[in-house]
């Protein structure tokens, strides 16, 4: 096979990964996407598509499917977390229709990655392939794989997020800094909560120092997630493991003076897991050559604006632009990603690490009205 001939290889077959595999595809773009895990298991995780995540969604022919199993909140409903009394009620159902032309809709992650995966052919996505290495050459990259393999490939595209090898292979080795909170979550039946009633929105409470979010994941309100934040020690786990188990009681335990509805949410919580939540410093830059890092894996954010998985759809859609309007230079079309996407990304991981979003009244039109399909791919107009 000609190097001219030869796929781009996206590694990581998380959200990111597969929306900028359906992107590529649409542009005529052949693709490969490599990933480590052996099958997708569907983890116990809520996730918020804001209008600017629902817009790429829905370009990418999504939209019909995931608003028939999602829970559209009636409001972004913020609350003290003793009395209840309500800092800021922002409207979204037909409000965020209305005023941004997409829906808001909350659902189980593993539904949405199911969705993206089916839009990308079985033969185009490579399970149980764990990248070690990345030989670059001229306009011609061999990826090794841990089961002693290798693939060849035009270009890279890191895809794989938070601990991305692509990343470390080309920027080195890198700490990031614990930021002394811990986050547990998890997804259970609704019909454990027996006669309580959340309500219809997506309610975060806030404390001093910690917060619950909580929200239904599915269209028919039949499972419920929720996902805090607060301060713990986090010598118990490797950095940024998804996968830790965390102790009820002492989840019960650090929301003990919240509302009454939160500890009853708490109550009827059968499992939980838990995650460190930790920091990074922007990256000098997002790439080499015909090797590009997107979503987590440049530009990770900590979780308190809803918005690290709508980062990488954006830059999903933004980088099968670029790649289209330089079909033939992608180290030129991957350096003008780079620079229409960083002054984003870096805004957003700035309002998110101050962890006040919503709280009070709050204008997210910056945020919610973004069109990944449309925006200006002329860096020095962003």
């Amino acid at each position: 096979m000609k190097k001219s001939e030869l796929p781009v290889a996206i590694i990581g077959a998380g959200i990111g990964g597969l929306a900028a595999a359906t992107a590529l595809r649409a542009q005529g773009v052949e693709v490969q996407v490599y990933e480590q895990a052996r099958q997708f298991a569907r983890i116990g995780a809520g996730i918020q598509m804001t209008p600017n995540a629902m817009r790429v969604l829905d370009g990418l022919g999504l939209r019909p499917q995931l608003e028939s199993i999602a829970f559209a909140p009636r409001s972004s409903l913020n609350r003290a977390h003793d009395t209840g009394a309500v800092t800021n009620e922002f409207p979204l159902a037909g409000a965020v229709l209305e005023r941004y032309g997409m829906p808001f809709l909350a659902m189980h992650r593993g539904d949405l990655h199911a969705a993206l995966a089916a839009r990308v052919p079985a033969a185009h996505i490579a399970l149980g392939k764990k990248l070690v290495h990345l030989d670059q050459g001229d306009g011609e990259i061999v990826l090794r794989f841990e089961d002693g393999t290798q693939a060849r490939a035009r270009a890279v595209i890191g895809a794989d997020g938070v601990h991305s090898l692509v990343r470390e292979l080309l920027l080195g080795e890198e700490q990031p800094r614990f930021t002394g909170r811990v986050a547990y979550r998890t997804t259970f039946p609704a019909s454990r909560l027996g006669a309580l009633d959340i309500g219809q929105s997506r309610t975060k409470w806030w404390g001093p120092d910690r917060h619950i979010v909580i929200y239904y994941v599915t269209r028919n309100q039949d499972e419920i997630y929720f996902v805090t934040s607060q301060p713990e020690d986090a010598g118990w786990l490797t950095p940024e493991s998804w996968s830790a188990k965390g102790d009820l009681e002492v989840l019960r335990a650090a929301y003990a003076d919240f509302h009454p509805d939160v500890r009853a949410v708490l109550a009827a919580c059968p499992d939980v897991h838990k995650w460190a939540i930790f920091q990074r410093d922007p990256l000098p830059n997002w790439g080499r050559g015909n090797i590009v890092l997107m979503g987590d894996a440049c530009h990770p954010m900590t979780p308190y604006m809803a918005q690290g998985a709508a980062m990488a759809l954006e830059d999903s859609v933004v980088l099968a632009r670029c790649v289209a309007a330089h079909r033939t230079d992608l180290d030129a079309a991957f350096r003008l990603f780079e620079q229409v996407r960083k002054p984003r990304t870096s805004a957003v991981q700035a309002g998110s690490s101050a962890n006040n979003w919503m709280r009070e009244s709050t204008n997210p039109d910056w945020v919610y009205g973004y069109d990944a399909w449309n925006v200006s791919l002329d860096a020095g107009a962003q």
